[in-house]
């Protein structure tokens, strides 16, 4: 393993301390299959945290790379959903909540295909898969092409895409809903606080908490939120995970999730095109949800894209960076690309301390610095915002994020995330897709353009 740090890369000198501190982290976090976002708060495998992770590790190892990705999708579930969370067998049953005893995927999701070797969560993460192996295969063809890599996550990628724009069109606009607010990976976003009003919380003493046991309660959801996530869940494991034999009480459709499955419809395309298959569906369907996206969730009054609550067919008033990511869509329109420039760059999402760029508006009624995903500023996120920027060519902006980016994660030790307004390093340290995204942004291919 001391390969990877030593492995020569064209990057400014002044670069190589944080690439190396970058490489240790994920070194330190890496399971022997897989890596954990954090040894302490986030001890099993996460979805998308892995493909964030694919995306840094190509830089120090493809064929790690490949193998995280591999590894995630070894448990997909035989309906084509791809489950947040892959348990580690070794990790003690009570070091996470909820844990596999809660879920009980391999019973209560049989009927839905779970895997019956392993135990995973019932629900699912943004779709940032296909584009993170298209990545991965983009830094080494040669290598991709030879082990096969392609051939084997190509169609459970698709199967994935399939489920999505299947059993998730719960609205019937062509858009995937979430039904639970982790799915979209923003946990406790002022966006979700509407819906889950409708969710009558479990009771105090039906679940014990672990993550209080590592992170501040002043940064973690509510024990009230708590309770609502733990019924949402038990309600759709009492329904075997079944989509359509359950009526949801939360759904809602998400532009960061949808987004992200548009950019991965375009990564399929594109790995479709290398291997001589037809790449005319996925296209084409990257052109539809594109289409549904602006005529769903874009708010031209706010500059933004809304999140739709499905139980009343209304777009959330609330200002989240959910509605900045879009910008990852290439051939928006124009003006749309223009008004989320500004959005951007406005006192909304202006935060005084970071270039970063805040979970949820500073303006916000609900806005809190530390509490998880109601004001912090996340690094993922401004990954994806970067990436977007980039896409439309607005290249003062996306590299004024970058250097925020690089700064923000070499003076706070790859932290979880950040407070806007302080700059104060905030939740678990060494975190996996922090470190992964650095080496990202650090890389000589940083004009790789996207599918």
């Amino acid at each position: 393993m001391k390969s990877l740090l030593d492995r020569p890369v064209p990057t400014a000198a002044a670069s190589l301390t944080v690439r190396r501190g970058a490489a240790r982290v994920l070194i330190d976090n890496w399971t022997g299959t897989s890596t954990v976002p954090s040894h302490t708060l986030y001890p099993h495998q996460w979805s998308w945290d892995s493909a964030f992770v694919a995306i840094g590790l190509r830089h120090l190892s493809v064929r790690r790379a490949q193998q995280e990705l591999e590894s995630l999708l070894s448990a997909q579930w035989a309906d084509g959903r791809v489950p947040h969370i892959v348990f580690n067998s070794a990790v003690p049953d009570d070091a996470y909540f909820p844990s596999p005893g809660f879920w009980r995927s391999s019973t209560a999701g049989r009927a839905a295909g779970a895997p019956a070797g392993l135990e995973t969560s019932g629900i699912v993460q943004p779709p940032v898969h296909a584009l993170a192996a298209w990545l991965v295969h983009r830094a080494d063809p040669e290598e991709s092409r030879r082990r096969g890599f392609l051939t084997r996550v190509v169609p459970r990628l698709a199967a994935w895409h399939d489920y999505l724009l299947d059993r998730r069109d719960l609205g019937g606009g062509g858009l995937a809903a979430v039904v639970h607010p982790w799915e979209p990976g923003m946990d406790n976003s002022p966006c979700w606080d509407r819906a889950l009003r409708r969710v009558v919380p479990a009771a105090p003493d039906a679940f014990q908490r672990a993550d209080l046991d590592h992170g501040h309660p002043a940064d973690r959801p509510t024990d009230l939120d708590y309770g609502r996530y733990v019924r949402l869940v038990t309600d759709y494991r009492e329904a075997g995970y079944d989509d359509h034999a359950l009526r949801h009480t939360f759904a809602v459709e998400d532009p960061c999730f949808n987004a992200l499955l548009i950019v991965s419809e375009r990564a399929l395309a594109a790995m479709a095109e290398e291997t001589g298959a037809d790449a005319t569906a996925h296209t084409a369907r990257a052109d539809a949800l594109t289409r549904h996206l602006v005529t769903r969730l874009w708010d031209e009054g706010a500059g933004l894209f809304r999140v739709r609550d499905l139980a009343t067919d209304t777009l959330v008033e609330e200002r989240s960076v959910t509605g900045l990511i879009p910008l990852i869509v290439p051939y928006l329109p124009r003006h749309i690309v223009s008004r989320l420039v500004e959005t951007l760059t406005g006192p909304h999402f202006d935060a005084p301390a970071t270039r970063l760029v805040p979970s949820y508006a500073l303006t916000g009624h609900a806005f809190d610095a530390q509490r998880y995903w109601r004001g912090p500023a996340w690094f993922n996120t401004a990954w994806l915002i970067h990436l977007g920027l980039r896409t439309h060519g607005r290249e003062q902006e996306a590299e004024r994020l970058r250097q925020g980016f690089l700064d923000e994660a070499a003076h706070s030790g790859f932290a979880e995330y950040i407070d806007p307004t302080t700059g104060a390093a905030r939740g678990a340290r060494h975190f996996s897709w922090t470190a992964a995204l650095t080496l990202d942004l650090l890389s000589a291919d940083l004009k790789e353009p996207t599918p």
